[in-house]
This record gives structure tokens, sequence and C-alpha cells, in this order.
């Protein structure tokens, strides 16, 4: 079998990680191991780039993604609790937004199918690359150059997420203070008399 090559096991194992990776974050019900899934997809993804000899792209997948992104879905987790995700369900609103978004979705993915499919199967033929395109010089330029404001706009993006998670955390309602009982007889005794001692009040001499 000559189409069967180290290369190309390599790019279908790391495909299979990014793929299992993917659907284990969009599946699974508890948020660390939706984490655990991000970060096999991220690798997954390191993984393809590299064999697609963009080595630059590869690094910053794991420095980036995997270092930085992966890092602040724990913190969140930690704030919000590993059990954010067994919630009780909510009301027939938030069943129905669900539903909504699931077929907004399911409409998307068609849409992408067809355009994809109606694309002429002719290659385009791209011009001769520069000896400096890909470099890590090219990309910095461009990154912050005309990426300037994207790049800017993705970090708010970030800090907006850590304080909406800390938001959240300290919105947690927490133990209601019992209220001071308005009966002389319940702020001494921490509850009513029994009936049963109501025509016998308390004495000296039944003290004593």
């Amino acid at each position: 079998m000559s189409g069967v090559s180290a290369g190309n096991v390599f790019f279908a194992v790391c495909a299979i990680v990014a793929l299992v990776g993917a659907l284990m974050t969009i599946l699974a019900k508890n948020p660390i191991r939706c984490a655990v899934g991000l970060l096999s997809t991220i690798l997954g993804i390191a993984g393809l780039f590299l064999r697609l000899n963009a080595q630059f792209l590869a690094a910053i997948q794991l420095i980036v993604y995997a270092g930085a992104v992966v890092v602040l879905f724990v913190f969140v987790i930690m704030l919000l609790g590993s059990d954010a995700g067994e919630a009780a369900r909510g009301p027939v609103k938030a069943a129905l937004s669900r539903a909504v978004a699931g077929v907004l979705a399911f409409v998307l993915a068609a849409v992408a199918l067809v355009l994809i499919g109606s694309v002429s199967p002719a290659p385009t033929r791209m011009g001769p690359a520069r000896p400096e395109h890909g470099s890590v010089e090219a990309v910095g330029s461009l990154l912050f150059s005309k990426g300037l404001v994207p790049f800017e706009i993705a970090t708010a993006l970030l800090i907006v997420a850590v304080i909406g998670a800390i938001a959240v955390a300290r919105s947690v309602p927490g133990k209601k203070k019992v209220k001071a009982a308005e009966s002389p007889t319940e702020r001494m005794f921490h509850g009513p008399l029994h009936p049963r001692d109501a025509g016998r009040p308390l004495t000296r001499e039944r003290l004593g």
C-alpha cells in the first residue's frame, strides 16, 4: 500500500483525537470532562498543523490555547464548582431555547454542506510564496498591523469571561438569616410552649 506512510498515520490519529475531543466537549455533562475534551481537541489540531509544516501555528495552539485558554476555563470551573452542569432542569423557556439553538445549528450545518458541495472540484492555483511567508516575523507584523483590533478584542473577551465567572460565583445565594421571633416565648425558649403547660405558668416554686 503506497498511500500509507508515517505522516498519513500521524495525520489520521491527530484528526481522530480532535474529533473525539470535540464530541466529548459538547456531550459531556461534567465541566471538567468538557475541559479535558477541549484540551484533546487543541492537541489534535496542533498535530495537524505540525503535519502541514506549520510549526508556528502548532506552537501557538499549544502555548495560547492549551496553556492559556484551557487554564482560564479551569479557573472558571473552579469558581462555579465542578457540579455546575448537574443542576436541575430549568423552566420550559430554557428547553425551548435549547431546541431552537439545535435547529439553528442543524440548518447552518446543512447550508455549509450545500455550499461545500457546490464548490468546483478544480484546484485553485496559488502564486509562488515569498521566502518570508509564514515566518514568525511575517505573522507578527501582520498580527500587530492589520490584525491588531481583532487581537485586542479577543483579549477583552477573555477578560470579560473572567469577570463574568467571578460575578456569577459571588452572586450565589447564601443561607438566609433566621428572622428573630416576635413572640417572647419563642425568643426565650426557641419555640412555643407545649399546650399542656399553657395553664401552668412557670413560677419560682416550679423552677426550684
